[in-house]
Parts: C-alpha cells; sequence; structure tokens
C-alpha cells in the first residue's frame, strides 16, 4: 500500500503546459505540424493512399465484371454427364488450365441439394478436371462427337511475358517498400530521404515565441542565470567592449516538468530572435549519416538567421557518452555527436548563434558536449520551493474561478516537492472535478482532492472489498499513521484515508511543513520505520500478514540500500561509495564485473537486512506500546474512512513516543563531541518568518 513520503517519493507527472507544441521542428519535410499530421493546404486527391483505395476498387469492379461475362463452373461430374448424354455442340480444352468449356444445346439448370432451388446455369458452362483426368476427358469428347467440333488449346508463352511473371512480385514489393520508406523519411524525394532534392522550406520557420520571463515563475534563480544571454542577443556590444565571451551553449538539466522548454522559449521571447526546436532524439535515424546531415542543415538556416537560438530538447537521446553502445564509434548516434561537437566549435564570437539543451539526466551526457566552449553553463531548473510553488499556482488560477476562501499560499504549502507540472495538473483536475459536479465555482474540497488525485491517483469507486478486509486495510493503515506520528524525526501525518485510490487500498500521508535538500540518517531510519508500521500491525493484530505490505518492504529496503551503499552510513564498511551510477547503460551490463570483492556483497546484504529488521522491530514495539491508540484509530478510520491532521491529533493525544536514538559513530575509535552546535541566529530566523525564542 503506497503512502505519500515527500518529494523524493512521488514521480512528478504531466508537463504542464511548459512543452508547448510549436510546430517549428525544421526537418518536417512534409510541410506538416510537428505531431505527423498531413498539412492542411494539400488537395485531398493528391494523398497517394486515396489513389490506391480507388486503383483497389476499380481492380474489384473489372474482375466481378470479367467473372459475370464468362462461362459458369459445373461440377466435373457433371461435365462428363453432359458428354455422355450427348448434348454437348462444341467442346474445347485449355490444357494449361486444365479447363473444358462446353456449349450445350439447351440450358443447363442444377438443384442445390442443400436448398432445394435450380439455378438455370445457361448453354456456356466449363469444368476442370485433374491432370490423370486427361484421357478420360479426351476419350468421352471422342464419343460425344460434338456437332460443331472440338478444339484443343495450348498456349505458347513468350519469354519477355515468362519473364515479366516471374519479376512482377518483386516489383511490387520494392515499389510498396520505396513508397513506405520514403513516407517515413519525411517525402524528400529521393530513396530513403537520400538524394533527392532538399526542401529546405521550415528551416527557414524559426519564429520568434511570445512567451516572456513573467511567464516562467517559480524558478526565479534560473531565469537570473539565463538573463545576460537575452541582454547578449538584443545588445552585445556592451559585452563586446569589455572583451567579454556570452557562454555558446547553456544546457538546462533539471526534473521532468519543472520548466525547461518554456525557460529556452521566454529568452527567445525576450530577445525577439528566432528559436529553432527540435528534439535530440529527431536527428537519430535508421541510415548512418542522416542525423549528421541534418545537424549541419540546421546549423547552416540558424545562421543564415543569426542573432537566433537552438534548442534541442532531450538531448540525452544523442548526447550519451562515446563508446557506451554495441556499434562503437560507428553507430548512428555517435556519428551524430560527433557532427553537433564539431558545428559547436566552429562559432566564432560575431556569429550571435546560442544553443540551448534540456536533459534530465546530465550525468550521463558525453564531457566533450560539457567542456568550456560548448555547453560552457550548466543551470540547474528544480522543483520550485514554497514561494516559486504560490507563484505558478497563481499563474495557473488565471481564468479559473474560486471561491473566495480558497488560499493558494496553503495550497503551496501542502505540495512540498510538486514541480509546476503537477501544480498546473491540480488546478486542472480541480476544475475538471467541480464542472462535473456541476458547480461554477472551485472550492477547497476539490482542491483537496485533486493533490489527492495526483499524489496517489483516482478514488476507486468499487463497493466490492470485504469487511474483514477493510478491517485489515485500516490496521495496515493506522500502523503506518501510528509509528510516523510516535518517531521524533519525521513530518507530520496530514491524512489517513482507507478508501482505495490508485493501486493502493488506502494510504498515509507524511508530508513535510517546510522544503528540504538533504536528510539526516536518522529521518531515514524513521522512514523505513514507519515503512514497516504497516506489515508490523498485521502481525502483531491478526499473526497472519498479507501481500499488501509489498510496496511498503520495497520502499524500506530502497532506503537501506541507499544508505548502505551511497550515503556511507555502515559502520562495518566505512564512508564508501560502493554504487556506481555512472549509468552507462547498454545491454551488456549484466555481464560488467562488480567494483567490489563478493565478501564485501555479502556484507553489504547483511547490513541491509540489519537496517530493514532494526525498523521493523522499531516499529513492532511502539505498535505494542501503543495498541489502545491503534484501536481506537482504527474504529474511527472504519467508520469515517477518512482523518484529516486535526481528527488524527486527537486521536494520538494520548500516544507514547518511542524512545531517542543513541548517537551513532561511524567508528567507534574515534571520539565523540559534546559541545553542542551553534544556535541559529535571530537575523536568520526572521528572514525565515520564525517568530523570537522558535
Amino acid at each position: 500500500m503506497s503512502y505519500p513520503q515527500g518529494p523524493q517519493q512521488r514521480p512528478p507527472t504531466g508537463n504542464g503546459g511548459n512543452r508547448p507544441g510549436n510546430g517549428n521542428n525544421p526537418f518536417n519535410k512534409q510541410g506538416g505540424n510537428d505531431n505527423g499530421q498531413m498539412p492542411a493546404n494539400r488537395p485531398f486527391w493528391q494523398m497517394p493512399v486515396l489513389w490506391l483505395v480507388v486503383l483497389g476498387l476499380l481492380f474489384a469492379v473489372a474482375l466481378q465484371l470479367f467473372s459475370m461475362g464468362g462461362p459458369k463452373t459445373i461440377d466435373t461430374k457433371d461435365g462428363f454427364d453432359l458428354l455422355s448424354k450427348g448434348e454437348v455442340t462444341y467442346a474445347e480444352i485449355t490444357e494449361d488450365k486444365q479447363v473444358v468449356t462446353l456449349k450445350l444445346k439447351d440450358d443447363f439448370t442444377k438443384t442445390n441439394q442443400s436448398t432445394g432451388k435450380t439455378e438455370n446455369m445457361g448453354k456456356n458452362v466449363q469444368f476442370y478436371y485433374v491432370f490423370a483426368q486427361g484421357g478420360q476427358v479426351v476419350q468421352a469428347i471422342d464419343k460425344a462427337n460434338p456437332s460443331a467440333g472440338f478444339n484443343s488449346i495450348v498456349p505458347q508463352t513468350s519469354i519477355w511475358s515468362s519473364l515479366l511473371v516471374s519479376m512482377l512480385p518483386l516489383l511490387i514489393i520494392m515499389g510498396v517498400f520505396w513508397f513506405f520508406m520514403s513516407r517515413m523519411q519525411g517525402g524528400s524525394g529521393g530513396l530513403f530521404g537520400m538524394g533527392g532534392k532538399k526542401n529546405s522550406g521550415k528551416l527557414l520557420d524559426g519564429k520568434t515565441p511570445k512567451t516572456k520571463f513573467a511567464d516562467v515563475a517559480g524558478e526565479a534563480a534560473a531565469v537570473q542565470e539565463v538573463e545576460e544571454i537575452k541582454d547578449f542577443l538584443k545588445d552585445p556590444s556592451k559585452y563586446k567592449a569589455l572583451g567579454a565571451r556570452i557562454p555558446r551553449g547553456v544546457l538546462l538539466y533539471g526534473p521532468p516538468g519543472t520548466g525547461k522548454t518554456l525557460l529556452a522559449r521566454a529568452i527567445a521571447g525576450e530577445a525577439a530572435v528566432p528559436f529553432y526546436s527540435m528534439a535530440g532524439s529527431d536527428f537519430v535515424e535508421m541510415f548512418v549519416g542522416l542525423g549528421a546531415s541534418r545537424v549541419r542543415d540546421l546549423f547552416e538556416e540558424a545562421k543564415k538567421t543569426a542573432p537566433a537560438i537552438i534548442f534541442i530538447d532531450e538531448i540525452d537521446a544523442v548526447g550519451r557518452r562515446r563508446g557506451s553502445g554495441m556499434g562503437g564509434g560507428h553507430d548512428e548516434r555517435e556519428q551524430t555527436l560527433n557532427q553537433l561537437l564539431v558545428e559547436m566549435d566552429g562559432f566564432d564570437n560575431d556569429t550571435n548563434l546560442i544553443i540551448i539543451a534540456a536533459t534530465n539526466r546530465p550525468d550521463v551526457l558525453d564531457p566533450a558536449l560539457l567542456r568550456p566552449g560548448r555547453f560552457d553553463r550548466q543551470v540547474g531548473v528544480e522543483a520550485p520551493d514554497l514561494e516559486g510553488r504560490e507563484a505558478i499556482l497563481k499563474v495557473h488560477a488565471k481564468g479559473k474561478p474560486f471561491v473566495p476562501n480558497v488560499d493558494l499560499h496553503m495550497v503551496a504549502v501542502r505540495t512540498p516537492g510538486f514541480t509546476g507540472a503537477d501544480l498546473a495538473n491540480v488546478l486542472n483536475e480541480a476544475a475538471l472535478l467541480t464542472a462535473r459536479s456541476d458547480a461554477q465555482l472551485i472550492d477547497n474540497r476539490a482542491i483537496d482532492e485533486a493533490i489527492d488525485r495526483v499524489q496517489a491517483g483516482p478514488r476507486r469507486q468499487s463497493k466490492g472489498m470485504a469487511l474483514k478486509e477493510l478491517r485489515n486495510t485500516a490496521y495496515h493503515e493506522g500502523g503506518h499513521a501510528l509509528v510516523a506520528a510516535a518517531l521524533h524525526n519525521t513530518d507530520p501525518v496530514t491524512k489517513v484515508t482507507i478508501l482505495p485510490r490508485g493501486r493502493a487500498l488506502g494510504y498515509t500521508a507524511v508530508m513535510p511543513t517546510e522544503d528540504r535538500y538533504s536528510q539526516s540518517r536518522n529521518e531515514l531510519l524513521d522512514q523505513m520505520a514507519y515503512a514497516m508500521g504497516g506489515r508490523a500491525a498485521e502481525e502483531i493484530v491478526f499473526h497472519d500478514p498479507t501481500t499488501g505490505a509489498s510496496n511498503d518492504i520495497e520502499k524500506a529496503t530502497k532506503i537501506a540500500r541507499k544508505m548502505v551503499v551511497e550515503f556511507g552510513f555502515s559502520a562495518r564498511l566505512g564512508s564508501i561509495k560502493w554504487a556506481d551510477d555512472d549509468d552507462q547503460t547498454t545491454v551488456m551490463d549484466g555481464l560488467q564485473p562488480r567494483k567490489y570483492s563478493d565478501e564485501t556483497a555479502r556484507i553489504i546484504d547483511d547490513e541491509v537486512l540489519d537496517l530493514v529488521e532494526k525498523a521493523h522491530t522499531e516499529a513492532w514495539n511502539i505498535i505494542n506500546e501503543n495498541r489502545l491508540v491503534l484501536d481506537e484509530l482504527v474504529r474511527q478510520l472504519l467508520v469515517k474512512e477518512t482523518l484529516n491532521e486535526k481528527e488524527l491529533k486527537e486521536v494520538f493525544k494520548d500516544l507514547r513516543m518511542a524512545p531517542e536514538r543513541t548517537v551513532w559513530l561511524s567508528n567507534s575509535n574515534r571520539p565523540d563531541s559534546d559541545i553542542p552546535p551553534v544556535e541559529i541566529p535571530e537575523s536568520l530566523k526572521r528572514d525565515a518568518g520564525l517568530q523570537p525564542g522558535e
């Protein structure tokens, strides 16, 4: 059963309007939009698919007419009967098709045995025979002695017609292959998109965006970092007078949905320069050389309209470290990367061309991309803080009607770790829920439900959960909430519900009250303890745990392994990073040797197990000490189904807190210090909004 644990455990969703389509893909040779749709100004009668359908219909009609005009086919037995009865006036054998055509004195009628209906076949009929019946057919015709005679046709096929028939299937296959490959390559005129006349109409269509820095809310630090690029593009003289060189490339990195694309468009909009936007995957093609050619075309056209901005989204698709693929240094992606490096290195200070790239994986990029002279500056576009979230909410709240008591500041407080895309999704979901209920104003209930939907998924309306399973879920979620409330380094428990939502039967919300950028060892241990709280409650109450704790065990195990192999929180292994996060993923990763011995691997497993077991025991002891509080919490959950922060405080008023943990030393040989830490100055407390004495 899943439960939100703050920004580290909740994946962002959507794009919140931060990636608006601009239709400016410079390699969309068809002249359509970025979604691959056909252009609206192309006449429908020029579409190849339409002509294929028309030709198919004409062929079917012609085949039908041809079959209606010829002789009708009868059974072989009926054909021999007609010959034996002397009903035939003329007979003709076509030997290559093994068919006999008969002309009769009178119409031949046949009765269908299954339906009993009589069918008139006419005076011209035909029947087929197998090769072994050839002599019998000739004898039957000789005995019938047709009055109009008998003819045997042995058609002579020319060598050219035989060659055409044999080559026709191959020609058809090649034609279909050429048609589809030319369509896949954007219809540039040549086979596979090469050799034809280059249609560079879209390359010249680098439009100037209307986005401004005012539209980029919640990223003041990132905007400040890139503002001088706007000044350089608008007036480079003051920089050149001081001998300064503007960064040739800017790398925007950060989690998905934080507004990297929006920021790049805002730079171009503020500078009022053409903006060429494309994705890194647009360069990579099936055939070697096309990606590098596209890079050259893009830079040539951008230089013609300089000053300009080239924006490459998801550059990690083409900019991964060289030598990590199966093709060595000769695959298409590395050829494209080499060309990109050459083009970026060929600038001079008077080019006035800026390259902006965006990625959420800066750690996998090739070092040659990140050196000075290419991507000189790296700007982090992180999830917004409290003030930034409130600013983003105000931007997305424009045009939406709210009731007077909706406080966007409180919404920002309740959404730590949310990106701009998440916040846009929250307000959009609230508007959709309000419209679904036929209301005119968005209220706090709609916003509460929208936050829950973004965090844990939509509520499931199924009423089929058995009462026994509902009680089990209540104890499970109650165990999470109880352990979290009894620990000293956790965030407040803001909500507990047993209503199914997303893939979970219920969830417990433990939300931080302030933005955090690091976590202490005790905070991680607390997270593991209340993750195991649900499993411990099931074992204590029912002595028969369920599979509902699988997600909790997974989270606790991940935290424990990171503490051991990444954070250096193991006294046995010391402050060494055993994990290799150089994620150069290849299909051969499973064959790469570990960077540590088998003995170290065994110790790592022992330490992870020890941490999880200690967290499990800690949760077990807390629940045993507060069993009456847990039972009261479950009783209220079974009645109300959902408890908010105020109701939980009332339930936990008699809660016995867990004992403080002993001081942890990474090495017992190092002497401890009992000197208290430095007090925070009052000026910093005032800046943080704290009252005197807090």
